[in-house]
């Protein structure tokens, strides 16, 4: 059996994770899988959008440490690596696609598998979704970029809710929270997403790389370097194809047709 599932329609590059029996505890193979496929969607003209979901019951458990590498002793520096390495460039390569990636939340999301939900642009959950910041329960500090996220998704003061108490929210409660764009019913998730993925792999593909880079950066800029970085993402747009073909359509009145170059 494939611990991920992958395929590319109309655009729209699928990648499922595919351990049901364990909830979808993302293992250090299928993390490496995952972070290759977002590279891949990146440099592919004909990969315009990306869906993570999963099969089963759980979205994602958290992470199983069964099958990384085999390390010797631990030593100073150890454990830093290994985050920096394994849960962080995980979150990363979600933030850093340059394609809009949506997450299709089908069940459980906890740790790790919560903050890859909350990494990805816009989120989707199924009404039986639940998200749990498992880490204190287990007397850990999160990690996979937790406690950057989630204050710039929520505010200071509920994220230590979560993360301090680590009880589950329920996907309304998420919706309620503002971290989850739409909650359906679990029957309805795989088409919304579908929907959404497809409308998104029909539009301007390098505008909204660049409006994702954008966004992805103002909490961490002073208003001179983000309006500096809006000007040169306008500079970068305009030599674009589609560029040239919304201002095009916009005066002869029709329909735009973008090709994502």
């Amino acid at each position: 059996m494939t611990d991920v599932l992958h395929a590319v329609e109309n655009g729209v590059s699928w990648i499922t994770l595919n351990r049901p029996e364990a909830m979808n505890a993302v293992t250090w193979d299928q993390r490496e899988r995952i972070i290759a496929l977002l590279g891949e969607a990146s440099a592919d003209p004909d990969v315009r959008a990306v869906v993570v979901t999963a099969t089963g019951r759980g979205f994602c458990a958290g992470a199983d440490l069964r099958g990384a590498p085999a390390s010797g002793d631990r030593v100073p520096g150890d454990v830093a690596r290994t985050i920096r390495l394994g849960a962080q460039r995980f979150i990363a390569a979600v933030m850093d696609c340059e394609k809009p990636v949506i997450a299709a939340v089908n069940g459980t999301a906890a740790g790790i598998g919560a903050h890859l939900a909350f990494a990805c642009d816009l989120v989707l959950a199924a009404e039986s979704a639940k998200f749990i910041e498992v880490f204190v329960r287990r007397g850990l500090v999160p990690d996979g970029g937790g406690a950057y996220l989630l204050p710039r998704l929520i505010g200071p003061q509920r994220t230590k809710e979560l993360m301090f108490f680590g009880d589950a929210v329920t996907a309304p409660e998420a919706r309620e929270l503002g971290l989850v764009n739409r909650v359906v019913p679990a029957e309805e998730l795989e088409k919304t997403a579908r929907e959404w993925a497809e409308r998104l792999a029909q539009g301007p593909t390098r505008a909204l790389a660049l409006t994702k880079q954008l966004v992805n950066a103002s909490l961490d800029a002073d208003r001179a370097a983000a309006f500096a970085a809006e000007a040169a993402a306008q500079e970068i747009n305009m030599t674009t194809r589609d560029a040239n073909e919304g201002v095009a359509s916009f005066v002869e009145r029709r329909t735009a047709r973008y090709e994502g170059r």
